[in-house]
């Protein structure tokens, strides 16, 4: 049954919003990215309601990129000239239960949406360690939670709905696309604005999710599958001080059984709830103690109404195939003196293979390796090029909406997919309308 709710569900829209004229938020100086590390070129920022306010915008400006919910680190989303935010675009449009899919507009938040699926019997296959980024801006970067088993948040989407540069909306769909569909999904903003989405959903589910402290390292490598496969999402937090991992937090579904209680693999089981920086609060974290919850009160670290993560900081993130994980392991260990004077923590999870052509998890079964890093640019950008260094003998690939150092070249070299990428882009956006500093290092 196809459900037509056009539900708005934030209190964005009573913002102040003109069209074609509005600017950035701030009323004291320009806009700014989530962390305060980027101030973006420009004050131009637009805020379209509708797809017809979209065409109208992008026909009348020679450039400009697409602003999601600005929880970029580097700047993929930035424009000198304009932007165009889709944060207005943010209701749920349709909801199919035969199909078992919903579509919603892209500026839509994960932490507005799965509250609305719960409430009709539905869930996601995964979410992201916090619900407060959108669809849109989620998807085209490749964003991911946790899981051997489960893909990044763009392997469920099954149909797109782009405004070209021409101001012309482009569907692209799993079922009538064929390839074509698996480059337009991560398209790292070049394609167009993704102003519709339709995502695969399945019936609800429950979670409890379990903390371990003090994971010794030496059981971390000898059970290194069993230890990342031990729940439906994993993720290891280290700040790689000690020859131990801090903490494991291991999140079960119900219905799939319970995590040990006691010891586990030398670990023991937290007797409080913990956050993954152990002298921040855990107030701002979803419940722990393995009490069961709603998928998505659990599988996101953080809470929606809350600051996640530490709130100012800087974040990189490299992806290694999966079969190498315990050496990329082993090799950032061996530079722990250097990174952890400057580290928040370090999270390590899985991500299952897809095919989708700039995905960084594309044909591989991957281990993301992330840092959290203290504010201080100066001294990360010194050790970014060392940890690339160490990555490379596994071809390690950034996450796109981080902070990375390596040159264009070596990032083209690992995508095989990056001519047609770069044909796709080319026959969608002929003018290069939505080409900026960082595309040009890439198309």
């Amino acid at each position: 049954m196809n459900r037509r709710t056009f539900i708005q569900l934030s209190s964005a829209a009573a913002a102040g919003n003109t069209f074609l004229t509005a600017m950035g938020e701030p009323q004291d100086g320009r806009l700014k990215n989530w962390a305060g590390n980027i101030e973006y070129s420009t004050d131009q920022v637009h805020y379209p309601r509708t797809v017809e306010e979209v065409q109208a915008i992008v026909q009348q400006l020679p450039t400009y990129r697409a602003l999601g919910t600005r929880h970029c680190f580097n700047r993929i989303a930035d424009s000198k000239a304009h932007l165009i935010s889709t944060r207005d675009l943010n209701k749920v449009i349709s909801l199919d239960a035969g199909a078992r899919t919903v579509t919603v507009e892209g500026g839509i938040k994960y932490g507005e949406l799965a509250p609305y699926l719960d409430g009709q019997g539905y869930a996601l296959h995964n979410l992201a360690s916090l619900p407060h980024i959108s669809v849109a801006g989620s998807i085209t970067t490749a964003t991911h939670g946790s899981g051997v088993g489960n893909g990044n948040l763009a392997t469920a989407v099954t149909a797109l709905e782009f405004v070209t540069p021409s101001g012309e909306i482009k569907h692209f769909s799993k079922e009538k696309d064929g390839d074509a569909f698996y480059g337009a999904v991560v398209g790292l903003g070049a394609l167009g604005i993704i102003t519709k989405v339709t995502l695969a959903i399945q019936p609800r589910y429950l979670v409890r999710q379990n903390v371990y402290e003090h994971l010794p390292v030496p059981q971390l490598k000898q059970h290194f599958s069993n230890i990342l496969s031990a729940g439906y999402s994993v993720s290891l937090f280290t700040d790689w001080r000690t020859d131990t991992v801090n903490e494991v937090w291991v999140k079960n579904r119900v219905d799939q059984g319970a995590a040990p209680a006691g010891e586990w693999y030398g670990a023991t089981a937290a007797t409080r709830n913990l956050h993954p920086i152990a002298a921040n609060s855990a107030e701002n974290c979803t419940e722990q103690m393995g009490v069961p919850g709603p998928w998505h009160e659990r599988l996101p670290h953080f809470k929606m109404g809350f600051t996640p993560s530490n709130g100012e900081e800087l974040q990189t993130e490299y992806f290694v195939p999966l079969h190498h994980g315990i050496e990329a392991f082993s090799a950032i260990a061996r530079l722990g003196g250097q990174i952890s004077p400057h580290l928040f923590i370090s999270e390590i999870r899985t991500i299952a293979a897809d095919r989708l052509w700039m995905s960084p998890c594309r044909n591989q079964d991957s281990l993301a390796i992330h840092f959290t890093w203290k504010p201080d640019w100066p001294s990360v950008s010194q050790l970014l090029p060392v940890i690339e260094k160490e990555l490379a003998p596994f071809n390690a690939r950034p996450h796109w909406g981080k902070l990375f150092t390596m040159p264009p070249a070596t990032l083209q070299r690992h995508y095989e997919k990056l001519a047609d990428f770069r044909q796709l882009a080319a026959r969608l956006d002929p003018q290069g309308k939505l080409h900026n500093e960082f595309m040009a290092n890439l198309i």
